[in-house]
């Protein structure tokens, strides 16, 4: 039996970067240096459905303050 055939029972937990990019981890795993609990915990789809919803948007953190920024620049201009 190929291993995606088999039933996936690892309890995932969504974490999040400094740059607002979510991922999932195995919940039982210390965290990839730079990536924090975003509060959720479960199955796998679980976890990606909940990543589904909260991340509505796919641009880092630093990209949309910049764009906000020079967004606000061409306003003032």
């Amino acid at each position: 039996m190929a291993y995606d055939e088999r039933e996936d029972t690892t309890v995932y937990k969504v974490v999040v970067n400094h740059e607002e990019q979510y991922s999932i981890w195995p919940a039982d795993r210390e965290n990839a240096l730079g990536w924090r609990d975003a509060g959720k915990a479960g199955t796998k789809s679980d976890c990606l459905a909940y990543i589904k919803e909260v991340w509505t948007d796919m641009r880092p953190l630093s990209l949309r303050k910049r764009m906000e920024e020079a967004e606000k620049s061409a306003i003032r201009d």
